[in-house]
């Protein structure tokens, strides 16, 4: 029989000690993990939320081009997706988009991402895998994240993944909004995801300033990665979390433990 493309590639040997058998396959975390963690099956979505804490992140892939797609800093977000709203609103001008309602639909586009936000995390970004390509792919997309919470080359999007994943989403909006609005609506909905992006880097990475909004989305983000992962899944608010019952069950409060940008815990 011919061998199939798409077949899972063969499970690494599991080394054990002498005369015993070998245990369940544990990935080699001084090896590139993306073609491990598949391995793990029905155990990846436990493995995967049991966090690493460190300053370095792990080695994904072994070639060092494939290496660097993985990684993005945090200016790359603004540098790349703010020239791209100034080409929405340029197209707005072009549609003939009236000026008193650039604004109000530019705000629908903001509101419409703080939804879009929490969809894709809870939905996407949380799916349980178990078979190998997916658990692969949910490494990829989101679970390197749950493992490595203080990767800071692995904390924000990609461009590539996010311009695929807009593009994706925003077909909706061509489809329901007419022409001369669809544009500042699509440029709302790249400046919500800018500042989710921003605010995301900031709870793991930024110096607290003395704001009780940023304290709370801090505990807020923290109590998602240490507490419950499957609560919590709004970065830039809590609003959808609570309308959709997905509000932590214990009310993050100062004096919970998140985690600083050195890769030490200290409560707040």
């Amino acid at each position: 029989m011919a061998p199939n493309a798409m077949s899972q590639p063969s499970q690494p040997a599991s080394a054990g000690a002498p005369g015993k058998t070998a245990g369940p396959f544990k990935p080699d975390l001084s090896k590139p993990l993306v073609f491990q963690v598949g391995h793990l099956g029905e155990r990846y979505d436990d493995w995967v939320h049991q966090p690493i804490i460190s300053k370095t992140g792990p080695r994904l892939f072994g070639p060092d081009w494939m290496e660097l797609f993985t990684q993005t800093h945090w200016w790359m977000i603004p540098l790349v997706w703010l020239p791209v709203i100034a080409f929405a609103e340029y197209r707005a001008a072009l549609a003939g988009t009236p000026k008193a309602l650039v604004a109000p639909f530019f705000a629908v586009g903001l509101v419409v991402w703080t939804l879009m936000e929490y969809s894709l995390h809870r939905f996407l970004f949380h799916y349980r895998t178990t078979g190998y390509w997916t658990n692969t792919l949910h490494y990829l997309l989101h679970g390197c994240h749950h493992k490595h919470p203080q990767d800071r080359l692995r904390l924000v999007m990609p461009p590539v993944l996010f311009a695929t994943l807009s593009t994706i989403v925003a077909i909706p909006f061509f489809l329901v909004f007419p022409g001369f609005l669809v544009w500042p609506v699509y440029a709302g909905s790249i400046f919500g995801y800018i500042c989710y992006d921003m605010t995301h880097y900031f709870v793991h990475f930024g110096v607290p300033v003395e704001l009780e909004w940023i304290y709370f989305l801090r505990r807020y983000h923290m109590a998602h990665h240490f507490k419950d992962f499957n609560a919590g899944f709004g970065i830039t608010n809590a609003f959808w979390d609570k309308v959709f019952g997905t509000y932590p069950a214990e009310e993050p409060k100062k004096g919970d433990e998140v985690v600083k940008a050195d890769g030490s815990v200290k409560a707040m």
